[in-house]
């Protein structure tokens, strides 16, 4: 979340930064934010005073009785029993003001980069990259459900009948070739820098809170409510957790870390022909890779992670595109996001398959996650994330991509992995 000092001192570049997201009730949120904060500081400022003055009666207290003027302690005792009442009712004002404070900031989304464009939809994003020759396909090629039949390596019926739509079985090559996707992403992060960690798919509230899935996605996570634990909607959630409530030191500086984790969403509302087979699911693999920088070098260490997803592509050999996101797009918690789409043949349609973003401090707020500066001062870091990769489309996007009258080729770089080049 935004810290509360930054939008009373930068009023008008907030507003200005939350019409980019086109939120509509921006202005009424930053002052009710602004009066809450007022008045809790007035609150606060006002309880020191009494807390001060009782202390100060307590100490005068003490110094009567031992000089023996009983009857001036007794006086100043009746005192501090109407400042003890004070102080209690202006601490019961100053948590429900806090707390007031703390819902309302977490309503108010983060302010977009500058370079992040105007718009309202997807229609609105900026293509700043594509690269790859989108093959033409023999006649008769078929989209990824159709070929995903046609050889028998995913199953969507038995999935449904087992849990759902949104859960699909896979099988023989199929389920090979999803863990070598799975183990190439991880290999291909790792030598990148990536530490490779294994995270729990079940999360607290605190960790959805510290990272802005709650309570602004309350409704896409699956919840757990005997235990009050969420079903992860991506490894971000646990692996940025990891530094929850953590002072780093600043050579510390840069921590990459990368998991693999299934990651389980609702999609409330998700329906038609785009959704079909592969292309929306309740339950997918996904790689992540998080950063915590420095926030000097998290725009630098953005554009690393986004030539690092491209070298993923280019040794898939997949034609694929990347999208600046514009303020209507544009997650909650990011300051700048850069999506990567990758061309379906069959479909004849891009399918997102990437996104990777800089939240700058507006996680580490939520966090708690600091470092000591040069000057030995606490100060917030930044978070980045990434999908490194989302694997049910990329590979339906492999499938139609790679179909041949012989077969589904496999590409190159994943045959070691998956110990077959074709299906068939």
């Amino acid at each position: 979340m935004l810290q509360v000092a930054f939008i009373r001192e930068n009023k008008e570049a907030v507003l200005k930064g939350l019409a980019k997201r086109n939120l509509k009730n921006a202005e009424e949120l930053v002052e009710k934010t602004i009066s809450a904060d007022e008045i809790r500081r007035a609150t606060q400022t006002e309880l020191d005073a009494v807390l001060a003055e009782s202390n100060k009666l307590s100490k005068d207290i003490g110094m009567l009785f031992k000089t023996g003027e009983r009857q001036k302690a007794e006086i100043l005792k009746q005192k501090t029993v109407q400042l003890k009442e004070k102080s209690k009712e202006l601490t019961e004002t100053l948590q429900n003001k806090a707390t007031e404070l703390q819902d309302l900031l977490y309503l108010i989304p983060n302010i977009p980069n500058e370079i992040v464009p105007g718009g309202t939809s997807e229609e609105d994003n900026v293509n700043i990259f594509e690269e790859g020759t989108i093959p033409v396909l023999h006649e008769g090629a078929l989209p990824h459900w159709e070929l995903a039949k046609k050889y028998d390596i995913i199953d969507f019926e038995l999935g449904n009948k087992i849990a759902g739509a949104g859960f699909p079985v896979y099988k023989g090559k199929g389920a090979k070739l999803q863990r070598a996707l799975i183990n190439y992403f991880l290999d291909k992060n790792a030598a990148a820098g990536y530490d490779e960690v294994q995270v729990p798919h079940l999360v607290n509230e605190a960790s959805g809170i510290a990272t802005g899935q709650l309570p602004d996605k309350e409704g896409q996570m699956y919840h757990d409510a005997q235990d009050d634990l969420y079903l992860i909607p991506t490894a971000e959630v646990p692996v940025t957790n990891i530094f929850r409530d953590v002072i780093l030191k600043e050579s510390e500086f840069p921590i990459c870390k990368t998991a693999y984790t299934p990651c389980f969403r609702r999609e409330a509302g998700s329906y038609g022909a785009h959704v079909r087979g592969l292309n929306r699911l309740h339950q997918f693999d996904k790689v992540e890779i998080v950063r915590i920088e420095h926030p000097s070098k998290s725009y630098e260490a953005l554009e690393g992670m986004v030539a690092h997803v491209k070298d993923i592509l280019q040794e898939l050999k997949m034609p694929y595109r990347i999208l600046r996101l514009c303020g209507g797009d544009i997650g909650f918690t990011s300051a700048l996001t850069y999506d990567f789409e990758l061309f379906s043949t069959a479909q004849d349609r891009w399918l997102e398959i990437s996104s990777v973003s800089n939240f700058e401090n507006f996680q580490a707020n939520r966090l708690k996650l600091r470092f000591k500066n040069s000057e030995g001062k606490s100060e917030l870091a930044h978070t980045l994330n990434g999908s490194s990769l989302a694997l049910p489309r990329v590979l339906a996007g492999l499938l139609e991509n790679c179909q041949t009258p012989e077969g589904i080729k496999i590409p190159k770089v994943l045959v070691p992995y998956c110990g077959f080049d074709i299906i068939n």
